[in-house]
């Protein structure tokens, strides 16, 4: 307890860069300070980029009664070409299927990362392939690489030795954390055959998935999130 105190108020400390950091696409009058929230990023080609609906507003509930982050507990829900894309500093992807970004959209998804946004993907089966494909044309001269078991997105909070938790079941392959480096800023972490999604969903929706998972899902979510938002460049 006393361990994890001390990392909430490193994590309080940490926050200067997020209330100094502007990604909006103006400045002066019309730069707005990014909020404390979580956007799912909603996407064309056919896939289901609304899955797993009670996950996010789940993890957030779990973010603001355990960290010390004023989050909003309501989930945000914007495009790539949304004026509100650059008030959120966390970007949730997921879905089963396709996944098609417009040469602008890439664009867009470029600038906000550079710009000190954060992008989590996570997997809920059959989005490989897809997402691969898709962030290709957003960073062409990037390849998604593992994450190092020292990373700190795998204890800021909580520890996680072994690296991003198994939740979901689906074809015996285990799961792993994979990233897009801008710098040494972690940009991009995408969760792989683990489907921490399922896991931040109400218990019981999932009855193969014990309740243990869903606590081991949350902690990851609230790593996710404070290294996201206290890894920003400041302004």
């Amino acid at each position: 307890m006393i361990r994890r105190t001390l990392k909430t108020l490193i994590v309080v400390l940490s926050l200067a860069p997020l209330a100094g950091w502007m990604v909006a696409s103006g400045s002066g009058e019309n730069a707005r300070a990014p909020r404390l929230a979580i956007a799912r990023l909603q996407y064309d080609g056919g896939g289901d980029w609304y899955a797993n609906p009670s996950a996010i507003p789940n993890l957030l509930k779990a973010i603001r009664a355990r960290t010390s982050f004023p989050v909003e507990t309501a989930e945000a829900r914007v495009t790539l070409m949304d004026d509100r894309l650059w008030d959120y500093p966390f970007l949730h992807l997921t879905g089963h299927g396709n996944v098609a970004f417009t040469d602008n959209e890439a664009l867009r998804l470029r600038e906000y990362l550079s710009r000190g946004g954060f992008l989590h993907i996570d997997d809920n089966y059959g989005l490989d392939e897809h997402i691969r494909r898709e962030m290709k044309k957003v960073f062409a001269d990037r390849e998604f690489v593992d994450v190092p078991l020292t990373h700190p997105v795998y204890r800021v909070v909580y520890d996680f030795p072994n690296g991003l938790p198994k939740i979901h079941e689906h074809d015996g392959k285990p799961a792993r954390g994979f990233g897009i480096f801008l710098g040494n800023r972690l940009a991009v972490y995408y969760s792989y055959s683990s489907d921490l999604g399922n896991g931040w969903e109400d218990v019981g929706t999932y009855t193969t998935d014990p309740t243990a998972l869903h606590e081991q899902a949350l902690k990851m979510g609230i790593n996710l999130f404070t290294y996201a938002v206290t890894s920003r460049p400041a302004s």
